[in-house]
């Protein structure tokens, strides 16, 4: 049996508190998500090459004590390789992308109207790319966050259905 969104009297329903909750959640993703990549592009633009291996060896350099042959330490010290040697396109990728996506959810959490269309076709895009990139270089921690962000997609377009629907009912 399936819930209504509202109640007679218009007092939200369960689903639509869930819903509402899975959004936020989506847009926090969100917000880190570009936080991270503004800091990753101010980095790889500013420091040098032997400062950002540094980095991220400091970081690994214990799981990879433990084990030399771990997958993911190695998928990361590989990674960042390939990214220092093109790292002006990479700060600029990562720059482009983490201020598009905090100027974004700043807009989705004061609510703006426009924003929501705004995030679903710029999310929508950047995901299409993760897909090509897939397509050409399999990757599972990529298809975790292309899942992910295909789920923040449609979290947006049900909150933006619920948004249009109650400023259309307080008119």
């Amino acid at each position: 049996m399936q819930r209504s969104r509202r109640s007679r009297a218009g007092v939200e329903s369960p689903d639509r508190d869930d819903t509402s909750r899975l959004f936020q959640l989506g847009i926090l993703f969100k917000g880190i998500d570009g936080g991270l990549e503004l800091v990753g592009g101010l980095l790889l633009l500013f420091l040098s090459p032997a400062a950002l291996s540094g980095i991220v060896f400091f970081f690994i350099s214990g799981e990879l004590r433990e084990d030399p042959t771990d997958l993911v330490a190695n998928l990361i010290l590989h990674s960042t390789q390939t990214v220092i040697h093109s790292r002006t396109l990479a700060s600029a990728f990562l720059l482009l992308h983490g201020i598009t996506k905090l100027l974004l959810v700043a807009a989705l959490v004061s609510n703006r109207l426009w924003s929501y269309p705004a995030a679903i076709v710029v999310f929508t895009g950047f995901t299409t790319y993760q897909v090509y990139q897939l397509i050409h270089q399999p990757s599972l921690f990529l298809e975790i966050v292309t899942l992910l962000d295909i789920i923040v997609v449609l979290l947006i377009v049900a909150q933006y259905r619920h948004v249009r629907l109650a400023r259309r009912c307080d008119s």
